[in-house]
């Protein structure tokens, strides 16, 4: 089992920065990729970066020169550090973790991000 906790969200003017946090507890040396999904209203839930090992990182197009993916194994942690943000950034961030089974098991509980323009 693997447990995910994300952080960071909040209220940002169009252009600023976050930096968003997942924790993973529970069986963490099993993880084989980490991601970052977000959903945004009415809309589907879309990749946003991955991160594997080592230091393998894969960004979607909208995502590409502006948000850093990163990691911190001593603190079973994740950072999303997203710069030059838009209103349509706006969505709820989640992590999750694929144990290497091409499928995303574990996902956190979310956090917003909103961006006013």
């Amino acid at each position: 089992q693997v447990h995910l906790v994300e952080s960071g969200g909040g209220l940002v003017e169009s252009g600023g920065s976050l930096r968003l946090s997942c924790v993973a507890s529970g069986s963490t040396s099993i993880i084989h990729l980490m991601g970052w999904y977000r959903q945004a209203p009415g809309k589907q839930r879309e990749l946003v970066a991955v991160m594997g090992s080592p230091g393998m990182t894969n960004y979607a197009d909208s995502a590409k020169g502006r948000f850093t993916v990163s990691r911190d194994r001593a603190k079973n942690t994740v950072y999303l550090q997203m710069n030059s943000l838009k209103p349509e950034d706006m969505a709820v961030y989640y992590c999750a973790a694929d144990l290497g089974s091409a499928s995303w098991t574990y996902w956190g509980q979310g956090t917003q991000v909103t961006v006013s323009s």
